[in-house]
């Protein structure tokens, strides 16, 4: 089954289990991803859970009821009842292809939708489940083993997998995963994030460090990220409690179920005078927290990708971050920002940033502009549509499940190279 022409749009209905209101990084991806597809001439339309047992269908988004199921993970949610009413639109609909982002609930939906109208689907892996283990396994061991097989079984079940980094691919493929993988960077809309540029800007940004408490002349490290033990925000607090940068602040954007634990370790550091919770902000807000600081900071190592350190980068932020396979090529050592490997080397790279303007603005523009070129939404939308014009001409030639390139590029230079789809389901290079 393949689309019928290329005059036609194409069809995508993309599933989730996350989607607004709820703000996660599957949530900005779904969003941009959305937003960019249409804008490519495609019809989307997105099957989601509802935040009650009410199920509803409006302007494309079909939300099934569920439970809350928050005692696995914050705002997580579980369908529970069939609804032969949406199914019955969406099939009526008829979409070309499924894109799932979820592996749960929504992923059933997606499999079983794909059976009745013999449709391939992509999926997005975005979590690297290893580092959640404290979720749900009773040992990191335990849990690994776990994954590996749920891993292995889950991406058998779909035509192509999206990674968001090579380091992900890596990951799947020690899994024992055998589909064809595309390493995608998840694109954001940085029409938002910029660095400051008006004197309304600057302005704000001496707001939000009155509200602070932020004495005028202070160095502010800044982190956007949920409070929870996979974010690793507690070594933070010991590079930082161990470094004792002078005039130094560090600015946590966001809330979750460590944050009180992470208020008892500043105390018991002894670094209170240097730590700010600014708690969760809403989404339209926080590029001004970017904007206000000077350098972003992070340990964690279960990022995907790490959207919010692109954000970052779009504001105007060098990185200082701790060295991880999913940063290559978003930390350019040196240009961009550092990564560190330890406390020693954490305290090295903070006093070169803090106490050099010049590299700290060299940095700061070399993040723009990187962010604004290969992280760009139109470059995620291109190549999403891309992998999709690839499974679709090869199921349409016979040839599903057999070896399918899905080598992207996502390099602005590059798109006028981009395979094409023709009405017979080969693919050529645009002249």
């Amino acid at each position: 089954m393949m689309h019928s022409s290329d005059r036609e749009p194409l069809k995508v209905l993309i599933t989730t289990d996350w989607y607004e209101p709820v703000v996660n990084g599957v949530v900005t991806s779904v969003l941009t991803l959305k937003k960019q597809l249409e804008m490519l001439g495609c019809d989307v339309r997105v099957l989601t859970l509802a935040e009650s047992l009410r199920s509803s269908s409006r302007d494309g988004v079909y939300r099934l009821a569920s439970l809350n199921a928050s005692m696995f993970y914050d705002h997580a949610r579980i369908s529970v009842l069939p609804n032969r009413k949406i199914r019955r639109e969406i099939e009526e609909w008829h979409p070309d292809v499924i894109h799932s982002q979820c592996e749960f609930s929504t992923f059933l939906w997606a499999r079983t939708i794909a059976k009745a109208l013999g449709i391939p689907i992509v999926h997005t892996y975005h979590t690297i489940y290893e580092d959640y283990t404290h979720y749900y396994a009773p040992s990191k061991t335990m849990g690994k083993k776990m994954i590996t097989a749920f891993s292995k079984k889950f991406c058998e079940q779909v035509s192509a997998v999206i990674t968001p980094t090579a380091k992900v691919e890596k990951l799947l493929r020690g899994y024992g995963v055998t589909q064809p993988i595309a390493v995608i960077p998840t694109g954001l809309d940085l029409s938002r994030f910029r660095a400051a540029q008006t004197s309304a800007d600057l302005e704000r940004s001496r707001e939000i460090r009155s509200e602070l408490g932020i004495p005028e002349g202070t160095k502010v490290l800044v982190s956007v990220c949920r409070l929870a033990k996979e974010k690793s925000v507690d070594d933070v607090l010991r590079h930082l409690a161990k470094a004792r940068p002078s005039n130094t602040v560090f600015v946590l954007v966001g809330d979750g179920p460590s944050r009180d634990e992470l208020e008892g370790l500043v105390d018991h550091l002894g670094i209170r005078d240097m730590v700010r919770f600014a708690g969760f902000r809403p989404p339209e807000e926080v590029a001004d927290y970017y904007r206000m600081a000077d350098l972003f900071v992070s340990a964690s190592l279960s990022e995907t990708q790490g959207l919010t350190f692109i954000e970052a980068m779009a504001c105007g932020l060098p990185l200082l971050c701790r060295k991880d396979d999913s940063l290559d090529g978003v930390i350019l050592e040196g240009k961009t920002g550092y990564t560190y490997a330890d406390s020693t080397q954490f305290a090295e790279r903070l006093a070169d940033i803090l106490e050099d303007d010049a590299l700290r603005a060299r940095m700061a523009s070399c993040a723009a502009r990187r962010a604004a070129t290969v992280f760009s939404a139109e470059a995620f939308g291109r190549s999403a549509k891309e992998v999709y014009e690839k499974v679709l001409a090869s199921v349409g030639t016979g040839r599903h499940r057999t070896p399918l390139s899905l080598k992207i590029s996502t390099r602005p230079e590059d798109a006028a190279k981009a395979p094409r789809r023709t009405t017979n389901g080969e693919e050529r290079l645009a002249a």
